[in-house]
């Protein structure tokens, strides 16, 4: 039973990637330039302001930059971590020998992946220390805090997931980093182009929105991780959204449910791939 619960793949993985000096150097500089943002936000915020205190207002605005410094962090570094993991193995000659192991497809798949996450898992609590820092001056909730860490995971896991598709399935590590950036390309510039073309075309028309383009709008502003996360630290964000597309479900449903289904096809279509890649390339 213990034999199938372990993870030899997993366990190589993180003991490459968090015993390199590398790792631990990019952790020091993400850190050094976190406290370094901080700490030059709340003394020239204090300075322009000529308060001798830092508001509740202040780190509102100050908990919204660090977040999508967070975010960014997941959307740009996330593929270059997966995307060539399995392209990688291959290109060494090393894939053929990892599949003849006893090791399942799966067990191969989420090895690479959950190695690649918990490392981004790793800067992401590292700084939270920092990141933190928000509740000594107010205006932050709990609750608040913890839904953007427990977004920021499941937008890690999906992007995850996909580097790890195209990884499986295009046989040159560039091209899969290509066509991983090209993905995130589009969920985070021409998915809000989309957005804001359809919202433009009904009020320049002066139309009402018809069901179908009322759903097609809230799906778009669902999907992509800057609205959403602006919905999530601004309420009344999200509410205007709701009355722009004349739905009435929150965007954090679609975003779940996009980011899920995600996740899940493209770990299940890696595993099949996996195998039968290499059998044809034979």
């Amino acid at each position: 039973m213990k034999s199938r619960l372990t993870n030899p793949v997993l366990a190589k993985e993180v003991k490459l990637r968090f015993r390199s000096s590398k790792s631990f150097t990019g952790v020091l500089l993400y850190l050094v330039a976190m406290c370094i943002f901080v700490f030059g936000f709340i003394y020239t915020t204090t300075s322009l302001t000529g308060s001798s205190y830092f508001k509740p207002s202040e780190s509102v605005i100050l908990f919204t930059f660090l977040t999508f410094i967070q975010l960014g962090l997941v959307l740009f570094i996330t593929p270059g971590l997966t995307a060539g993991t399995i392209s990688g193995e291959r290109e060494r000659q090393t894939l053929p020998m990892l599949l003849t192991t006893s090791q399942s497809s799966f067990q191969i798949v989420s090895g690479k992946l959950l190695s690649s996450v918990l490392f981004l898992l790793l800067l992401i609590v590292a700084g939270l220390p920092v990141y933190s820092m928000v509740f000594l001056f107010g205006g932050i909730s709990p609750i608040l805090f913890s839904k953007s860490l427990l977004f920021l995971f499941v937008t890690l896991l999906a992007i995850g997931s996909l580097g790890i598709l195209f990884s499986t399935l295009i046989r040159r590590t560039t091209v899969s980093m290509i066509a991983t950036y090209g993905s995130m390309l589009f969920l985070t510039a021409v998915v809000p182009f989309l957005f804001l073309i359809i919202i433009q075309v009904n009020q320049f028309g002066n139309m009402t929105m018809t069901p179908s383009k009322s759903y097609i709008g809230h799906f778009l502003a669902s999907i992509n991780p800057e609205i959403f996360f602006a919905s999530l630290l601004a309420p009344e964000l999200g509410i205007s959204l709701q009355e722009m597309t004349q739905v009435k479900a929150p965007l954090w449903i679609g975003y779940l449910l996009f980011y899920g289904i995600l996740t899940i096809v493209s770990i299940w279509i890696a595993t099949l791939r996996l195998r039968v890649n290499m059998k044809k390339r034979k």
